[in-house]
């Protein structure tokens, strides 16, 4: 399939969008590099969510075992996954944390099994030992839920090629959600993003790896993650491509009443509503149906069929 834009896929023949003869075109976002991957800037991933832990919110529990989940991660490719995000903690409101070699006793068989899959690998951890780890079997991307603020995990990752995504995210999992309290959360993300994007570049870290994610539900009630989509804009313009991750998640339970395994519809809803203010990254369980929906906007922005084949979505390294 071809590149996603979820814009104006043609030229728009109005007036105020017709630039001047002698107008330099304006300049092309950089591609988005990550291991052994680069993606185009306009190109909107789904990244498959695969929890190796036995409590995680959604699915906890059903991929313990790694033949399981190295079954579940082909699947996902199979159905169009362009990124596996394979996360061996549990970070859902109120979990206790995992010790680091039970960690890494769940993430390498998994991870060194896949190392050689068509699509990125990434690794969802906070630890910087786990991240050297991850990185040495194979990894192309680490998903940092503390935007690399622990001690070390800078230099763990700044000699690398991985790509990184820096979340924001208020207490930790364990109190996170102790009546969480903003005086204007979008404000307060976007400049807390801003503050850890300049921390990575200080550490050597080039801005052509590092990803970004608002952190829908990591810290915040539903007015708040309604008000950080809604305003998503506002975390684009940081200049880097975003990541939102609201699949199945509690906020879509309290808008719709459904129970985690009927939220859907709700989670689709809420992915194309953040690919349409400028997510570039959908994290999520259920890739399939996603992977439909953007085929179909995909189709429609474009005012045409569009090839069915999502991949290959990035450039090999």
């Amino acid at each position: 399939m071809a590149p996603a834009a979820l814009h104006c896929a043609r030229p728009c023949l109005s007036n105020e969008n017709m630039q001047e003869p002698d107008q330099p075109p304006e300049p092309r976002p950089a591609a988005w590099r990550c291991g052994r991957f680069s993606y185009a800037p306009e190109r909107v991933l789904v990244m498959g969510i695969l929890n190796l832990t036995p409590d995680s919110f959604s699915d906890g529990g059903r991929f313990q075992r790694p033949a399981e989940a190295i079954i579940a991660a082909r699947a996902m490719i199979d159905d169009g996954a362009d990124i596996l995000d394979l996360g061996a903690e549990s970070t859902r409101p109120g979990a206790t944390p995992t010790s680091e070699a039970e960690e890494l006793d769940r993430l390498l068989p998994v991870l060194e099994a896949l190392r050689d899959v068509s699509v990125a690998l990434s690794v969802d951890t906070r630890r910087p030992a786990v991240m050297r780890a991850a990185l040495a079997a194979g990894a192309d991307l680490i998903n940092d839920i503390e935007a690399l603020a622990a001690p070390g995990a800078i230099a763990a990752v700044a000699d690398s090629d991985c790509g990184l995504c820096l979340m924001h995210m208020r207490g930790s999992p364990l109190t996170m959600q102790r009546e969480p309290a903003y005086r204007e959360v979008v404000g307060e993300v976007a400049d807390f993003l801003q503050s850890r994007l300049g921390q990575a570049r200080a550490g050597g870290i080039a801005d052509e790896r590092i990803m970004l994610d608002p952190g829908i539900g990591f810290g915040k009630d539903l007015g708040h993650n309604l008000a950080l989509l809604h305003s998503l804009d506002r975390i684009v313009a940081l200049g880097r491509p975003v990541l939102v991750g609201a699949s199945r998640k509690s906020m879509l339970g309290e808008l719709t009443g459904r129970a985690v395994d009927e939220r859907l519809a709700a989670s689709i809803a809420v992915a194309l509503a953040a690919a349409a203010r400028g997510a570039r990254v959908l994290r999520v369980h259920d890739v399939r149906e996603t992977v439909d929906a953007l085929r179909v906007w995909d189709a429609i922005e474009a005012g045409r069929p569009v090839a069915i084949q999502r991949r290959p979505a990035a450039r090999s390294r």
